[in-house]
């Protein structure tokens, strides 16, 4: 972990004797004055990129956050952090940089952060692993911080229908299918991202700001607004001057994120079907913040929190109909409500969580379906099964939303890669019954572990959601759904079972017994891993390769950082 250092950093680093005299020199080169150097230093991360639509938007909140730092009496610091955008590299070699995206801007916004000996910062970021990198950073540093998300995109339409980025996927299987030809396509290309804003149901960017807005470590409303609506600049602002106050009463990351704040976290997210990434995202933050949170505190949590809101990608509605309905603090006051919530978990307002959701209703509206009755809701237990077995004696996560039968056996279909699986897919070589398995995708084997949603979109696309498994040591998508399972640990490419599967192995998946196994006698399984040898590196040098050395098991959150 970083070094913790005391708050009020500043005024050991500049204001103290003459020795300090080049450290001010620096900064009066900016514009500081004498007054200034008795001012908390507050750092703007800022995730802005022409990149992505996700952060297209963001420097006009930066502009907002140090409008408000600098009126409220801070002198604001503003720096970059880069982004991947999921969605533009999904399907390709440029998906492998996505999770690793993640671990470069935690080191980015420590490194800036700590050396710069900056009091705060307000991390800035759109699409989906800038929330977990900030928040890995922001954990990791324990300086008074605060996220501000850059907001979710509006739906866009076409012929009555709300379309997202997922639509457009979907519509590749669909054309395979030969149920819509290759206008429409082009057509819901054209119409599913009408502007600025993160992919628009509840896939990972949104679950994961969510997450944030449960934890208490970003204002209340402020993770389901949409990015072009003025409310999002307004809260940018007021995110600065909430941060000021908790520099002020020394209130800390560490303060909020308690083992009780990440099952927060975990209840609000089996309620609005959130994304897989979260469970891994969520370890990794917790491990950062050096709380003792598991893989099977999310099964447990997950077996008392029913789903009750009905959001994409298995549901009708996206995130903007969510915040229009009550927003994050209606579903948190509701799980209050029902006794699965810490009220008593500290906000960097400084007030708890059952203060700051004191005057929220606890029932949903009339008139919406987004947010169903507690007692009525979609399902009765979590979404976000963790699965084990001889295939996954770590675990692995399966979302179960949306299926008739959380269950299938079936032959295997194996493939080395998503290309490979992609190609069969296309090709209409996988079908009814069939379990993919798509492998050597995993933290060190891929390395990066890529999201599959191009395939599990394909098999969405052809109409085989129900009928078609699919496992992977790699991720999936905020966006998917249907029988599949990923995060499988340990991974193909340090000897794990998934590795040893032959095509036409019998694989069973389980949701309701939650097992993954591998129907092969425990002898020919030996026999098999005696005979088995690691693949040689997909990457030997650069970030990858370094990537690759450090990350440890998905079922730790595959972290960089791990102690010897």
């Amino acid at each position: 972990m970083a070094e913790e250092q005391p708050l009020k950093r500043r005024s050991q680093i500049v204001t103290q004797g003459t020795a300090r005299a080049p450290n001010r020199a620096m900064l009066r080169a900016m514009g500081y004055t004498d007054a200034d150097f008795d001012k908390p230093i507050v750092g703007v991360a800022n995730g802005y990129s022409t990149i992505t639509p996700c952060n297209i938007g963001l420097n006009g909140l930066a502009e907002r956050t140090i409008a408000a730092l600098e009126s409220g009496g801070a002198k604001s610091q503003m720096f970059g952090t880069v982004t991947v955008s999921d969605g533009i590299s999904m399907g390709t070699p440029g998906m492998k940089y996505s999770l690793v995206s993640r671990e470069v801007i935690a080191d980015t916004i420590e490194t800036a952060v700590q050396g710069e000996s900056m009091d705060g910062v307000v991390a800035i970021g759109g699409c989906d692993k800038n929330m977990p990198g900030a928040m890995i950073g922001i954990a990791r540093m324990n300086v008074p911080a605060i996220f501000v998300y850059g907001g979710t995109i509006k739906p866009g339409h076409l012929d009555g229908e709300d379309l997202t980025i997922v639509s457009a996927f979907e519509a590749v299987g669909q054309r395979i299918a030969g149920t819509i030809d290759d206008a429409r396509v082009h057509s819901v290309e054209c119409n599913a991202c009408p502007g600025a804003g993160s992919c628009g149901g509840m896939y990972t960017a949104n679950t994961m700001s969510s997450a944030i807005e449960a934890m208490g470590l970003s204002l209340p409303y402020s993770s389901t607004m949409a990015a072009e609506d003025a409310e999002k600049a307004d809260s940018a602002a007021k995110s600065a001057e909430v941060l000021i106050t908790a520099i002020e009463k020394g209130i800390k990351p560490r303060d909020l994120l308690t083992f009780k704040a990440f099952e927060n976290a975990i209840a609000l997210i089996m309620a609005v079907g959130g994304s897989t990434n979260a469970v891994l995202h969520l370890l990794a933050i917790a491990h950062a913040a050096e709380v003792d949170l598991t893989i099977d505190d999310f099964e447990r949590i997950r077996a008392k929190v029913p789903v009750f809101c009905d959001l994409k990608p298995s549901g009708r509605f996206v995130v903007t109909e969510l915040h229009k309905a009550g927003g994050i603090p209606l579903v948190m006051k509701m799980l209050l409500k029902a006794g699965l919530l810490h009220g008593d978990c500290l906000t960097i307002t400084g007030e708890t969580i059952a203060e700051v959701l004191a005057d929220v209703p606890d029932a949903p509206p009339a008139g919406q379906g987004v947010i169903w009755p507690f007692d009525q809701p979609l399902y009765e237990t979590g979404h976000l099964a963790i699965l084990k077995g001889n295939l996954a004696e770590e675990g692995a996560v399966a979302k179960i939303t949306g299926l008739k039968n959380p269950a299938i056996t079936g032959p295997a279909r194996v493939f080395d890669s998503e290309e490979e699986a992609m190609a069969a897919i296309v090709d209409e070589r996988v079908g009814a019954g069939d379990v993919v398995v798509i492998r050597y995708e995993g933290p060190k084997g891929g390395p990066g572990m890529r999201e599959m949603l191009s395939p599990t979109s394909a098999i969405v696309g052809r109409g085989l959601s129900e009928k078609v498994g699919l496992i992977t040591d790699g991720r999936f998508s905020g966006g998917t759904y249907g029988m599949v399972v990923g995060h499988v640990a340990p991974e193909a490419a340090v000897g794990g079972a998934i590795g040893l599967i032959e095509e036409g192995d019998t694989i069973t998946i389980d949701a309701h017994k939650r097992l993954l196994q591998l129907e092969v006698d425990d002898a020919v399984l030996a026999k098999r891993r005696a005979a088995w040898k690691p693949k040689p590196p997909n990457a030997t040098r650069g970030v990858l390769a370094k990537y690759a050395r450090l990350v440890g098991t998905a079922s730790k959150g595959a972290v960089t950082d791990q102690p010897d």
